[in-house]
């Protein structure tokens, strides 16, 4: 199991919004020297709506070969079309990743019944491990705990990342789901009291820019040190919140070129943070020991 902090690493772009690769490589070589516990490629952070097929498999490709099996790499695969969502799978997997991260189909509005035959026939078509993407928010599309349920029986399909902000379900899924059924929170501001209700990490928005921190309040709750965790998340709170001023990867992106570590690029329909908020996120990156 895949357990602690794993990113989902922005993909850096110039101003003309080529993808910068060698910025790529830095953030990489970051994560690994600062102990972040995974990687997950192409996903919402990763601004994988607005990537072309040819540069989610060069961006995939890229992190595959330069971690080298040292850390778990997952990459984000799922769009709303099944046939799509297994070629894109199927695409990873002979790249090289550890697992899948797939979101729910987004606009078209599957029921419970539609999902779990979509997640099915994605891990029929594909023996690679599997982690479910439930973010309601984003997708109009809420996977229940019952269906992760059903889905948890599925061999290759190995856990969830939790994105609602509700900890409760947390609770639920594991009871469901069991103790072999790896649970991720999603949702940043609410991932210590994930992790102390049983969830095995957090593929987190927040690790771009305090990595090492986030491992260690992971570190903190599975150690059973829940006051280091307690006080680790305290400094953290105010970037989780602040990081979504707008929307994700917006904020993220401009607070990781404030610490000169990435170019301004960021591709449309997303456009630059706004200056209102600068001040706001400064102010929480400092609180958290960013300068």
């Amino acid at each position: 199991m895949i357990r602690g902090s794993l990113v989902a690493i922005v993909t850096p772009m110039q101003p003309d919004n080529s993808i910068d690769e060698k910025s790529l490589h830095a953030l990489v070589d970051w994560h690994l020297q600062e102990k972040t516990d995974g990687i997950v490629v192409t996903g919402t952070t990763g601004e994988s709506a607005a990537l072309t097929e040819d540069e989610q498999t060069r961006v995939i490709s890229l992190v595959v070969d330069q971690v080298a099996k040292r850390i778990p790499v997952i990459a984000g695969t799922g769009t709303n079309n099944t046939q799509h969502t297994i070629s894109l799978t199927q695409h990873a997997k002979e790249l090289g990743v550890d697992a899948a991260l797939i979101v729910t189909p987004y606009y078209v509005k599957p029921s419970q019944k539609g999902l779990i035959a979509h997640y099915c026939a994605v891990a029929e078509q594909v023996d690679l491990p599997i982690v479910l993407y439930n973010v309601p928010a984003r997708t109009a599309c809420d996977l229940l705990p019952e269906t992760a349920e059903q889905l948890s029986k599925v061999k290759n399909i190995i856990g969830i990342k939790e994105a609602t902000g509700k900890v409760e379900r947390i609770t639920e899924i594991r009871k469901r789901a069991g103790k072999d059924f790896a649970i991720y929170s999603g949702d940043d501001p609410t991932v210590l009291d994930a992790l102390l209700l049983g969830a095995d990490g957090v593929i987190s928005v927040t690790a771009n820019v305090t990595p090492r921190k986030m491992h260690e309040l992971c570190a903190a709750v599975f150690a059973g040190d829940a006051e280091r965790a307690k006080s680790i998340q305290e400094t953290l709170l105010p970037l989780h919140q602040k990081l979504f001023l707008e929307s994700n990867p917006v904020p993220v992106k401009w607070a990781l070129h404030q610490m000169h570590l990435i170019p301004p690029g960021i591709r449309l329909p997303l456009s630059p943070f706004s200056s209102e908020f600068h001040a706001d996120l400064k102010s929480a990156m400092k609180l958290a020991g960013l300068h």
